[in-house]
């Protein structure tokens, strides 16, 4: 039996009454690991760099098997630029070459540059017009019920990597799995967490890591998903929090 282990915390107040975002996780875990899985979403509430939540859901839903949907964990790749300037510089490139059309990947940048306070999801924004296309506001489209597949593995292939923190675990996870979305073309991120500075790209190709999207210190950070303009919004966001996906990792490695 497996079970949605989903995390949210703020600051001031829970979310919907205006409180500060935190920090959120993510897991498909078997019953005989809620409780570890539980406290390390609680330890990780109250210590972020973020700040010391005060308000902390936790939700533990039951997960049918038959629902669950394999994806294959996307390929890491690192592309360097000495600076801030540069680091975003790549990204655009990154998001060309995925097929977003400069206009979109322009628009889609701007966003997350217009950014007042972090986001708990994403923005949707049209891969040709670079239209926002949802209505969530700061909400933001969420990403849920995901996890990966041989655990130790995966950390094994980061470690070799350089890169096997929570940053790059979770956001491989959920990029693996956003790729997958139908009508998804590729995905900009960067981080919240002030001492983490790294961006990525994400697409069908693989996921690329940026160093320096972002200056040391910002508390902001955000995610915009760039979506075909046939795409039917319902089945993307449906697919993005609903479908439970663990994603694998491939055997030759």
């Amino acid at each position: 039996m497996l079970y949605s282990v989903r995390m949210r915390s703020a600051q001031g107040g829970a979310h919907e009454v205006g409180g500060r975002h935190i920090s959120g996780a993510e897991r498909i875990v078997s019953q005989d690991r809620i409780e570890e899985t539980t406290n390390a979403m609680l330890a990780r509430a109250f210590s972020h760099t973020r700040g010391k939540a005060d308000f902390i859901n936790i939700v533990v839903e039951n997960i049918e098997g038959e629902r669950v949907q394999e994806v294959p964990l996307l390929p890491v790749y690192t592309r360097i630029g000495r600076d801030v300037v540069m680091g975003r510089q790549i990204a655009e490139e990154s998001l060309l070459e995925s097929g977003v059309t400069l206009r979109a990947v322009q628009n889609g940048m701007a966003a997350l540059l217009a950014l007042t306070d972090s986001m708990r999801g994403a923005m949707l924004v049209c891969a040709v017009t670079g239209q926002r296309l949802d209505d969530t506001g700061m909400r933001g489209v969420r990403v849920s019920r995901m996890d990966i597949d041989h655990e130790e593995a995966f950390h094994e292939i980061l470690e070799d990597k350089g890169m096997n923190n929570t940053h790059v675990q979770e956001a491989l996870v959920l990029a693996s799995k956003v790729v997958t979305a139908p009508n998804l073309i590729a995905e900009l991120c960067w981080s919240d967490d002030p001492e983490y500075t790294t961006g990525y790209v994400a697409s069908a190709a693989g996921y690329i890591r940026i160093p320096h999207c972002k200056p040391l210190g910002s508390l902001l950070g955000g995610r915009v998903f760039f979506v075909k303009p046939e795409g039917d919004l319902e089945s993307i966001v449906d697919y993005l929090a609903n479908q439970p996906v663990i994603v694998k990792v491939p055997e030759e490695l």
